[in-house]
């Protein structure tokens, strides 16, 4: 299986001035590592979902100015894109590494889903207390589990531009982000958790 891990040079990625620079970091150093990880992970969900799953690597094609703050993989049941549907996502910031299962402002009946997650409100707040949660996909501050309220699945429901995205967040230092076996484990570990809330999204979508 091949695979790589992530070093500090990735992270010191989002350090480099200039969209032109930046983005000629993320395509040599990150994206090549992600078309890997991508490819084992959008596999091994496949078979999980007894359904084809794709990969998309995050293109950033749409910024003119600003270099991204963030860069990600995310596998999804669509072939042309991922924005509109339950997904999930590996990424970094330049603190850490996420590991998202990601329902984001374009979903169409983001609703239903939402709907369907307060009823089901008590198992997500089983899940291990070592997830974090975010309710906006393009800042890197995260809330924990715990801290998750009823009153956030209501503002994902009712605001069009609210987001949901749960998993977890290994710091930048983690040593587990030095072994490509240990990586791969915790990422698909953290999916698999997820698996039931991500079946309960399409479930809604399709409904």
């Amino acid at each position: 299986m091949e695979l790589h891990h992530f070093t500090k040079e990735d992270f010191q990625t989002f350090l480099i001035d200039g969209l032109d620079e930046r983005m000629e970091a993320i395509q040599n150093r990150i994206q090549p590592k992600f078309q890997a990880i991508g490819e084992e992970l959008a596999a091994y969900l496949s078979e999980k979902l007894d359904q084809e799953l794709y990969l998309h690597i995050a293109k950033h094609a749409r910024r003119t100015v600003n270099p991204p703050k963030d860069t990600w993989l995310a596998i999804a049941d669509n072939k042309r894109g991922y924005k509109k549907h339950p997904h999930f996502q590996v990424g970094l910031f330049d603190d850490h590494l996420f590991i998202w299962l990601a329902l984001i402002y374009e979903l169409p009946n983001k609703q239903k889903i939402a709907e369907s997650y307060l009823e089901h409100y008590d198992d997500i707040k089983r899940l291990p207390k070592s997830f974090v949660v975010s309710l906006d996909h393009t800042k890197k501050d995260a809330i924990s589990l715990e801290a998750l309220s009823l009153k956030d699945l209501e503002r994902f429901r009712d605001v069009k531009k609210a987001e949901f995205l749960i998993g977890q967040h290994l710091a930048y230092d983690n040593p587990i982000l030095q072994n490509d076996k240990e990586l791969f484990s915790t990422i698909t570990k953290t999916y698999d958790q997820l698996l039931p809330l991500y079946r309960l999204a399409i479930d809604s979508r399709d409904a």
